[in-house]
């Protein structure tokens, strides 16, 4: 019984704590502490306030909303050279994000970064200028001259290959706008940086917002604007925000006419002019087009590679020629998969608006719905190729070991959000295959490691596969030879340098011999093709279809 009592008393204690990526823990705040910091951050803000500096407040401090936070921090007047503004960074005090409160107090950035500039940047802001603070209480909104909201708006696929059975989570957003409507100045300048359903800003944040201040007695409009991110992992991760366009939009001219200024006092706008349009649902719109547009362009090369799989036809050749043309140039090849937090389900943010915030029951929407449907499976056209350059060697992937080269959705990153690589290996491990992983940049692939709770209890893409438990164990080797030796099949999945700089001869060396080669994103040129083969491997690759030629050329000789 006492050991039953001391259990539960671990159990509990277990579940009042932050674990950051490292491994520290953090306790989280209990009732007392909550008193202690709302005076810490009075105190803070009464100083600034002297200073001359407006003072804004970014809920939400992850991928977007950490940077942000920074970029904001280091904003300087350019005739003194002196800070304009200070920084809250605000987080909810949950087991899974408490610790980024911890961290970037210390001057540490929350998030990870191919960005040499991330790291320097908040600790200059927070050890040096001391422009940046960050807190767990929604108290702090009412000290705000202007509140950045970066609450995670997701969109939630109940099967592949069928947006439209999916629904938008704003259940996070709803319940962040009603305490900002329950905390802020009626004068707080509210900026929602979050891509969201087209409308949101209108249809669910004004309302929300309006009636707390009804309840509080305020007759007043809130100043509502919305401005999306258009931030870009990997080395340029801090420029994309600050050194790059802006939309934005309010919902009156005064909202307006705050936004564009706090704004071009944040951006590089001399440079990176802003587009200003007349209401929000035209700012949330562009973002939703603009990466739509982009997913459409990838699902439409996806037949095109099919067809020069089967045609003999090498698509990589083909689009470069293409990309001679200037109106053609950006042109983009799908690869594995089309990651990253954006592109695989934006679209669908559209659709939903359409028929929930606006109540329309037609179906104007074929090209978007379609487009995200075939870019959800395209990685599962890569395991069609894995299992058919093993059987050409006599083997099948149920007795394979598969190396996985990349786990990131993009060159040269480390973000492995809804990567083309995860379903590769899920797939593949469903199939019976035994599968290693490498890349340069990813130190934990938390889709596997904590596919149980991660991105959120029950929605992790495991669910769409079986056999998928032991992928728990899954990581990311760092030691290419020791990744390497002794598999039968090497999928190149991502772009990365290092993969691209690789020899034929380095490759099958590292694996003790002759194996099947996957080239996912046009990694090989002719050459190290034709150099595979003469070593006794078997290549196949997306949109390469001349690789056959190639093979019957070698054999030939």
């Amino acid at each position: 019984m006492q050991d039953s009592k001391l259990k539960n008393r671990q159990i509990t204690a277990e579940s009042l704590v932050s674990i950051c990526p490292a491994g520290q823990v953090f306790p989280l705040p209990e009732k007392e502490d909550y008193a202690r910091e709302l005076k810490r951050i009075q105190r803070i803000v009464r100083e600034q306030r002297r200073l001359g500096r407006e003072i804004v407040l970014v809920m939400g401090v992850g991928f977007v909303g950490a940077v942000m936070a920074g970029v904001i921090a280091d904003t300087v007047d350019p005739a003194s050279g002196e800070p304009t503004k200070f920084v809250i960074g605000m987080q909810r005090p949950s087991t899974r994000s408490f610790w980024k409160i911890s961290y970037l107090n210390q001057g540490l950035a929350p998030v990870e970064a191919e960005d040499p500039e991330v790291a320097p940047l908040i600790h200059r802001c927070v050890k040096e200028k001391k422009t940046l603070v960050a807190t767990f209480i929604y108290e702090a909104l009412s000290l705000a001259d202007v509140v950045v909201v970066d609450v995670q708006c997701d969109y939630h696929k109940e099967s592949l290959e069928d947006m439209e059975n999916g629904h938008a989570d704003i259940k996070a957003l709803e319940e962040s706008l009603k305490i900002i409507g329950e905390k802020v100045t009626p004068n707080c300048l509210i900026l929602i940086e979050t891509t969201v359903p087209p409308g949101t800003t209108e249809y669910i944040a004004y309302p929300i917002i309006k009636k707390a201040f009804e309840e509080r007695g305020l007759d007043a409009d809130p100043l509502l604007a919305h401005s999306f991110e258009r931030v870009m992992p990997g080395r340029e991760y801090v420029a994309s925000i600050r050194d790059f366009w802006r939309v934005c939009s309010g919902i009156n001219e005064t909202a307006r006419e705050r936004v564009k200024k706090f704004l071009s006092e944040v951006i590089h706008v001399e440079k990176y002019p802003l587009t200003v349009l007349d209401r929000p649902i035209e700012s949330e719109t562009c973002k939703i087009v603009e990466n739509s547009y982009r997913a459409t362009i990838l699902a439409y090369l996806h037949e095109w590679s099919l067809f020069a799989e089967r045609n003999g036809v090498d698509l990589i050749k083909v689009l470069e020629a293409i990309k001679v043309r200037p109106t053609h140039s950006n042109i983009i090849f799908p690869g594995p998969g089309v990651g990253g937090y954006c592109l695989p389900k934006d679209g669908g943010l559209g659709v939903w608006a359409y028929r929930t915030l606006m109540g329309f029951e037609d179906k104007i929407f074929q090209i978007t719905p379609l487009a995200i449907n075939i870019n959800d499976t395209r990685a599962l056209h890569v395991t069609e190729i894995v299992r058919d350059a093993l059987r050409n060697m006599g083997k099948i992937v149920a007795a394979s070991r598969i190396a996985v080269l990349g786990a990131s959705y993009r060159e040269d990153v480390g973000d492995t959000r809804y990567s083309g690589s995860e379903m590769i290996v899920r797939k593949l491990t469903e199939m019976g295959g035994e599968i290693v992983v490498h890349d340069p940049y990813v130190k934990h692939w938390w889709e596997f490691e904590k596919q149980d709770s991660y991105p959120a209890p029950g929605r992790s893409w495991s669910r769409f596969f079986r056999n998928q438990e032991k992928l728990t164990g899954l990581r990311v080797h760092k030691d290419l030879t020791e990744a390497l030796k002794g598999v039968d099949a090497v999928v190149l999945a991502v772009r990365h340098q290092a993969y691209k700089k690789l020899t034929p001869e380095e490759i099958v060396k590292m694996t003790g011999r002759p194996i099947a080669v996957i080239d996912c994103f046009g990694i090989l040129d002719d050459v190290k093709i034709r150099r595979f083969f003469e070593m006794g491997c078997e290549v196949k690759g997306l949109g390469r279809g001349h690789v056959k030629r190639i093979k019957d050329e070698v054999r030939k000789k």
